[in-house]
Order: C-alpha cells, then sequence, then structure tokens
C-alpha cells in the first residue's frame, strides 16, 4: 500500500507545510538573545543512521480502503526528507487507527443521547457520531467528492494534487450536504496528525522518537518550566537521546 504513496523527486517542498504547522505551533525550538535580537537556536543535526521506521502492522479500526486514503494522507502530510521518514513509517496512521478503535473512538464517556442541534464554534461539533463515526464518515465524504473532482480516489491522486486537495479540505472548499468536511479536518483529523506526531511513541506514532529528536524535546523525565528557563538558547541534555515511557517500564 505504501509504494503508490512513495516520494517522487519532484514533489515541491511546500508539501512538508501540514508537518511545519505542526512543530510552529509546538513552540518547542529553543531560542537565543543575539544583539537583542530573538533568534533559533540550532536545530540538534539529523543522526547520521537512518530513520527507524514504523515495524508495526494490520489496522484494527480501518478497513482496507480507510488505510489507503490514511496512509496517503500522513504521507502527504509528512514527507519523507532528511529529517524523517514518511508518516507512515513514522507511524502516524498506526496511531490514529489505535485511537480510533479505543476508548476516545468509541466516545467512552461522551455525551451521546442528544438532541442534536446547532451550537456555538467554542462547543465543537454537535453530532450523533462517535469520534471513530465521525472519522470514517468523513473519509467517506471526503474521497466521495475527491472522485468527482479528479474521477479517480484520493489515494490514487498525485502527491501534488493530492497536497492541493487537503489544503482545500482544510479551508472549507470541499463540500458535502450532510457533512462539514473543514471541520472534519480541522477539528478531527488535523488534531490526531499532531498528536500522532509528538505522542510518546508507546501509542504507536512518533516512530524512534522521531519528531521529539527534531524538535529538541528530552521527553520523559522532563521538568520543562525548569529547562525554559535554565536551557533557553541552548541544547536540552538529553535532546538527542529522549526517553520514552517504554525505557522506564
Amino acid at each position: 500500500m505504501n509504494e503508490k504513496n512513495s516520494e517522487t523527486p519532484d514533489a515541491p517542498d511546500a508539501r512538508r507545510g501540514f508537518l511545519k504547522q505542526v512543530i510552529g505551533g509546538a513552540s518547542a525550538l529553543p531560542f537565543a538573545v543575539v544583539g537583542g535580537t530573538a533568534v533559533a537556536a540550532p536545530a540538534p543535526a539529523p543522526a547520521a543512521a537512518g530513520p527507524v521506521v514504523n515495524q508495526v502492522f494490520g489496522y484494527t479500526s480501518f478497513s482496507p480502503a480507510e488505510a489507503a486514503f490514511v496512509e496517503t494522507m500522513v504521507n502527504i502530510m509528512c514527507p519523507a526528507d532528511e529529517f524523517s521518514p514518511n508518516g507512515v513509517d513514522a507511524g502516524l496512521a498506526i496511531y490514529i487507527d489505535r485511537q480510533l478503535a479505543g476508548e476516545y473512538g468509541k466516545g467512552v464517556k461522551r455525551y451521546m443521547r442528544g438532541p442534536w442541534m446547532e451550537g456555538k464554534p467554542q462547543h465543537g461539533p454537535q453530532l450523533p457520531l462517535t469520534p471513530e463515526q465521525h472519522f470514517k464518515a468523513g473519509i467517506e465524504a471526503a474521497n466521495a467528492a475527491c472522485v468527482h473532482q479528479h474521477g479517480k480516489g484520493f489515494d490514487q491522486l498525485s502527491p501534488v494534487d493530492g497536497n492541493a486537495f487537503l489544503n482545500d479540505l482544510a479551508n472549507g472548499k470541499v463540500k458535502n450536504d450532510s457533512l462539514s468536511l473543514g471541520t472534519w479536518f480541522n477539528e478531527l483529523v488535523y488534531p490526531l496528525f499532531q498528536q500522532a506526531c509528538f505522542a510518546d511513541p508507546i501509542y504507536g506514532g512518533n516512530v524512534g522518537k522521531v519528531f521529539w529528536k527534531m524538535i529538541g524535546y528530552p521527553g520523559l523525565p522532563a521538568t520543562n518550566t525548569i529547562n525554559m528557563v535554565q536551557y533557553r538558547g541552548k541544547q536540552v541534555p538529553g535532546s538527542l537521546d529522549p526517553k520514552s515511557i517504554s525505557d522506564f517500564s
């Protein structure tokens, strides 16, 4: 399933925009003050050896068609480069699948009795759907819109066309009569993508702690309030070898 999602030499660097937004939102890179101006401190150099890639296979929530959509999506949002493997190899699809298959995806402790009325934006989606059902309904609606626009499914698009389609989703330009695809992407898909990048690797994503290493996060244990004071503009001790929950198990 990965072969059709592999990188192409002529794919524009702008496709990494989704991941750049995540890293910017994390605000984790330390800053140094030079001549009264705040500048970003140098990021740790990538390891000489190739990145660790995801070795967990098989989905517990996604059907084959849904898996094809999600794998294509995370590879476009996180293409392989010198800093990280692609989204599938980084475990992002596995993380999302496991979250949707678990208590979060099943809507455990979520009020599900209605009535379902239009709410304020800050109230979030008012839907009679669990997160898993919402995610799957969005895949179906988005893929149908893609077939209507391009004559083929999302997983069959080139990386350039796929990236453009995802940006249209994020900007609310892809319409569906029964589901707000803009809300689906921005309030469900993208947050799960962010979590997949930076959650502890024990949950399936961030394989090899690649994203922690990218931003210089030392993992656990880390008293980051103290670190921000003591190591502002400097490399945090342990950032080249961050520790996961599994390292203390």
